[in-house]
């Protein structure tokens, strides 16, 4: 099982990167761009719609959000059932991966709560023609705002770094970023 979900886990995250970054920066920046930079109303409806994936087309953005949210999901998953699974681990060497590990426990249920009720809103709002009140609840939690409109920023810079800072150090360990060393043929 363990080995399983490692494999899983390492096969989603770099076909999930890009989206996952795109709508988690764009996400970020139309809340904290609303609530404390002031952010236009045209520059606020064109992150919604990279945020949404709007850009693919009116029928694709529920299919676009599932997917998304489906492999965050995933990965969250995977990530803990490594986690429960190597708890010691978490108490390892101090280290990205350390950093990593520890960071996935601690955010899972914000990075959790947030994924559903983005998911359930545009889904919902698509496919299942949910009614004004339900779907304004899931907005509500999605972004925050049952915390009040101060801290409501707070919260979503909370979700948004942690899940900036897990794609960082997952990346990290899969070595995309280290130095290559070279062969014994290209040393000469």
């Amino acid at each position: 099982m363990k080995k399983e979900s490692r494999q899983l886990h390492r096969n989603l995250a770099p076909v999930l990167l890009l989206p996952i970054l795109l709508t988690t920066l764009t996400g970020m920046g139309y809340r904290l761009g609303h609530s404390w930079f002031g952010l236009s109303e045209s520059l606020g409806d064109w992150m919604l719609a990279l945020h949404e994936g709007r850009y693919l087309g009116k029928p694709l953005v529920p299919l676009y959000v599932l997917l998304v949210g489906l492999g965050l999901l995933g990965l969250l998953g995977t990530g803990l059932a490594m986690a429960i699974a190597h708890p010691r681990r978490i108490a390892s060497p101090k280290n990205h991966r350390w950093f990593h590990r520890l960071l996935a426990v601690m955010a899972a249920l914000p990075i959790l709560v947030t994924v559903l009720t983005g998911m359930g809103y545009r889904l919902g709002r698509a496919w299942f023609s949910l009614g004004e009140d339900q779907i304004d609840v899931l907005m509500r939690i999605h972004q925050g705002s049952w915390l009040g409109h101060t801290l409501r920023p707070f919260y979503v810079l909370a979700v948004g770094v942690s899940l900036l800072a897990l794609l960082i150090t997952g990346f990290q360990m899969m070595g995309l970023f280290r130095r290559r060393k070279p062969t014994l043929s290209e040393k000469g």
